[in-house]
């Protein structure tokens, strides 16, 4: 039962690990874009886009909110 246990607890950390990856990766995929402003502006003009897009489209297919 314990090396069950013990298996079982290495899950998060695996998780969290693979997550902090793929964060990583992008990251350093995405830094070269950051050099030049133009680039820069939209480099995170498209994130902050992505982002609201997503945020509506789950309040809206979760019906948190009338949109």
């Amino acid at each position: 039962m314990q090396d069950f246990i013990n298996n079982i607890s290495r899950y998060p950390r695996f998780l969290i690990t693979v997550c902090l990856g793929i964060f990583f990766f992008l990251f350093e995929r995405l830094r070269p874009l950051l050099d030049r402003p133009a680039t820069a502006i939209a480099l995170i003009t498209s994130i902050v886009a992505t982002f609201v897009f997503l945020t509506f489209t789950l309040r809206a297919m979760l019906g948190l909110s009338p949109v």
